[in-house]
């Protein structure tokens, strides 16, 4: 699975028309959306020990409780005035412990941006430590996989597009095409129905519990993780096997770790309860 999810990693980033910078994009950039509460229905979702859900896929949904998310992802500009600020987390430097060599590399300096690094343009090369610091001094918290995918679930139109032949073919395009350099600036695709812009066609983000993919929630299982999970068999227990772009985040995802900096690897924050995941 982890070398199926690196092979991803250079698959995945988007490709679009650059679009001027503005004084009103910049200020969207920061902006804020509620998300009201929901749910959805991850890729996987096993059994109750009561066997509660079995055999009924609407009972493995998964409740999201509502929370505020950032209408676009941090950009390099928005990113530059924190390492301006703390200098801890300048290229030069950041501790290997939190960030791999990869790290801002395609900044043209500490703090010079470059013409690889638009302003406007999602933040990359940034680890999960880098995101997760970042949006601590903004008082933020970075979404957890089920705030994601259930914010990501929604086209322009309708809350739940999961079952959107044409939403989810528009998504594997995107997957299937090659990193944009420099990425294209915030803004350069779609708004969801919540007013959520970007999460899908311009870079993949960090989650704040990424490394949960493997995890059973039994502790049990946990020990030596459930074998279904792996690889083929792995799709035995997916709960929709034409969601083919969910099963291509579950892989990405595990193929992370947190000082990874990936070139097509971004962040956004949410205002939610307090910062649990692990």
């Amino acid at each position: 699975m982890r070398k199926i999810g690196a092979a991803l990693v250079l698959a995945g980033a988007a490709s679009g028309v650059a679009l001027a910078t503005t004084p009103a994009r910049e200020t969207a950039a920061a902006a804020m959306v509620r998300i009201p509460a929901g749910s959805y229905a991850p890729l996987y979702s096993l059994p109750r020990a009561d066997g509660s859900n079995a055999g009924r896929p609407e009972a493995r949904r998964r409740p999201v409780p509502a929370f505020t998310m950032d209408v676009y992802p941090v950009t390099n500009g928005q990113y530059l005035e924190f390492v301006r600020a703390h200098p801890e987390w300048r290229r030069s430097r950041v501790k290997s412990l939190f960030a791999d060599a990869s790290y801002l590399r395609h900044w043209q300096g500490d703090l010079e941006l470059g013409d690889r690094a638009p302003a406007d343009s999602p933040v990359v090369y940034v680890s999960w430590f880098a995101a997760r610091a970042y949006l601590r001094t903004h008082g933020r918290r970075l979404p957890t996989v089920d705030e994601w995918e259930y914010a990501a679930a929604a086209s322009e139109t309708r809350r739940d597009a999961s079952r959107d032949a044409q939403f989810l073919g528009r998504i594997r395009n995107w997957y299937g095409r090659p990193t944009s350099e420099p990425i294209p600036p915030v803004g350069s695709t779609f708004r969801n129905v919540y007013g959520v812009g970007d999460l899908h066609g311009l870079v993949w983000e960090w989650t704040l519990d990424f490394n949960s993919a493997l995890v059973t929630g039994e502790s049990r299982g946990d020990a030596s993780l459930e074998r279904s999970l792996y690889c083929g068999s792995g799709a035995i227990g997916a709960a929709d096997f034409e969601d083919y772009a969910a099963f291509m985040r579950y892989a990405f995802r595990s193929s992370l770790e947190a000082r990874y900096n990936v070139a097509n690897l971004g962040f956004r924050g949410v205002l939610a309860g307090p910062e649990t995941a692990r």
